[in-house]
């Protein structure tokens, strides 16, 4: 997949909001947008080769640095839903990414989620350079994404925006 990797965004999916992850306020809570966005994370991250073989033969793994998330629409049990990935930016160790959550039937956004990931090796659980081969995947990846434009709501920040 190295250098089939398509134009856009990578999706994953179509997923469904299951009936147990519903709140007292109706729709989807806010701890299972983050399983959908890592469902999706899961799902490209095989295709770089970072999958539970990698964690098995090779004893090093990715861990989630930061994470925002930001709510957009809300989703109430049974919806199919899919999750996309662009990969933003790597270096030597990290991998910061954002992902759209969208209804899979009608496309509407729901949610998305910025993170940085690193590189972990497991036997001394520290951030480790990545694998030569892993690395050259990030690139390839990166070359494509690179020609997308960087999605509105990244690099967003949290706080109270007053008028003066």
């Amino acid at each position: 997949m190295a250098n089939e990797w398509p134009g856009g965004p990578i999706a994953c999916g179509p997923m469904q909001v299951e009936q147990d992850w519903i709140d007292y306020n109706g729709h989807l809570n806010m701890a299972y947008y983050n399983v959908l966005f890592d469902r999706g994370v899961d799902d490209v991250f095989l295709m770089l080769g970072l999958g539970p073989e990698y964690v098995k033969t090779r004893q090093a793994s990715f861990f989630t640095a930061e994470v925002h998330v930001c709510y957009v629409r809300e989703l109430e049990a049974g919806m199919p839903v899919t999750v996309s990935l662009q990969l933003i930016d790597y270096d030597e160790k990290r991998a910061h990414f954002f992902q759209e959550l969208r209804h899979a039937g009608e496309d509407w956004l729901s949610a998305t989620s910025e993170q940085m990931s690193l590189h972990v090796d497991m036997t001394t659980k520290k951030v480790a350079p990545w694998p030569a081969d892993v690395l050259a995947r990030l690139e390839s990846l990166a070359a494509v994404h690179r020609a997308l434009p960087l999605p509105e709501r990244a690099g967003r920040k949290i706080g109270i925006h007053r008028k003066s």
